[in-house]
């Protein structure tokens, strides 16, 4: 005779919590080391000279921060979707669009064409009522929300986005930036106390709606990563001064691909990037003045870049094995004009070239590493 019937007569209730418990813990226990232990890739993609940046997170759940330009056969928008395919997806959950330069949301209308997408998120209203581009690219934008089949985010500083397994915080939106500090952060910034030298033309036609982007710090456990989009040096200073409302931050997506109105040394220097990744073009970005400040920061953080930045020269640019496209065969001649005293060529970083990407492989633990698309080079990091 059994005794598992007697026994279960006085004890049913509590031996089946206390079974259900156990056989949980057991089958629960390697699911939940399992997703401890599983990386989130970013992937950089090389539009050449605009932005993006594709976020998978350890479920599989998507951020893609931008969409690169239109035209040239489709290129960013496909090679945006060849990622998302090489990263097992099937579409991209949230798409943020920083603000509405054609280096940022020109290439929405062709990958969605291409690419299924959820949600949409945006800063708010366009601020570059002057320049038919920018309006153009607005006009077409709104019309994409008004059709009805995107879920639709408009966020402000201080706003979160809901993804799993990171803790995700809007800093800048709309002209406006955090007026607190976030956990852990709050510290004076000693950059603050040295001279401001802000550049000129931050009014300027064409450049208006850079200091609107919209910008996030994303915790992945202790990794912290920062991207703000092509958020000006104005909007930078109150973030940084009189206190550093960031904090320390890991990974850096270099602002504004590295061009002069961004990337004031009171940001860099506040938050110590321990790796800062540029999405630059040959003739778009990467100004020597940036390239400058983040190589030469006290903290003495890695550069990778996209693209060798003409402006740059091999005394200015990373080395080389950090830099996922080295000069086309226009960039070559444009090189050799700048050498014969030459200008440098006018701003077009539409140069078919291999597309090489770089990617971030990071998990919860602080651990992270990078690796260059082009030749496989590869370093590692321990959050600090």
């Amino acid at each position: 005779m059994s005794l598992i019937p007697a026994f279960s007569l006085t004890m049913r209730r509590p031996f089946r919590r206390v079974a259900t418990l156990l056989l949980a813990a057991a089958i629960g226990a390697p699911s939940l080391h399992a997703q401890s232990s599983s990386p989130m890739r970013i992937y950089f993609v090389d539009v050449e000279g605009g932005q993006a940046t594709l976020f998978v997170l350890p479920d599989h759940t998507s951020l893609m921060v931008d969409a690169g330009f239109p035209g040239n056969g489709g290129r960013d928008s496909q090679r945006i979707a060849e990622t998302v395919k090489k990263a097992g997806l099937s579409r991209i959950d949230y798409l943020l669009t920083t603000h509405y330069h054609l280096d940022h949301l020109g290439g929405l209308q062709e990958l969605l064409a291409l690419v299924p997408v959820g949600t949409l998120i945006d800063h708010g209203p366009n601020h570059e009522t002057g320049v038919p581009g920018t309006v153009q690219n607005f006009q077409t934008y709104q019309a994409t929300l008004q059709s009805g089949k995107y879920k639709h985010i408009t966020v402000k500083p201080g706003d979160k986005l809901p993804l799993p397994g990171v803790d995700l915080t809007f800093v800048s939106s709309d002209g406006k930036v955090l007026d607190h500090s976030l956990p852990g952060a709050g510290q004076k910034n000693a950059t603050c106390a040295a001279p401001d030298t802000m550049p000129d033309g931050l009014d300027t036609p064409g450049q208006v709606e850079n200091a609107y982007s919209a910008g996030f710090e994303m915790n992945f456990g202790k990794l912290r990563i920062l991207d703000l989009g092509d958020l000006t040096w104005d909007k930078e200073r109150p973030l940084m001064c009189p206190v550093n409302k960031i904090g320390h931050i890991n990974l850096l997506v270099v602002s504004h691909h590295g061009s002069k109105p961004s990337s004031s040394p009171v940001l860099i220097n506040g938050i110590a990037p321990q790796a800062a990744i540029m999405d630059n073009g040959e003739t778009k970005g990467g100004f020597v003045r940036v390239l400058d400040t983040i190589r030469n920061a006290p903290n003495k953080p890695d550069l990778w870049q996209l693209h060798y930045a003409l402006e740059g020269g091999d005394q200015h640019n990373t080395g080389k094995d950090m830099i996922a496209n080295l000069l086309s065969t226009e960039g070559e001649e444009a090189a050799k004009q700048l050498a014969a005293g030459k200008p440098l060529p006018a701003v077009t970083s539409h140069t078919k070239d291999a597309g090489n990407m770089i990617t971030v492989e990071a998990y919860p633990d602080g651990r992270f590493t990078v690796t260059n698309g082009r030749n496989g080079f590869a370093k590692k990091y321990s959050a600090r």
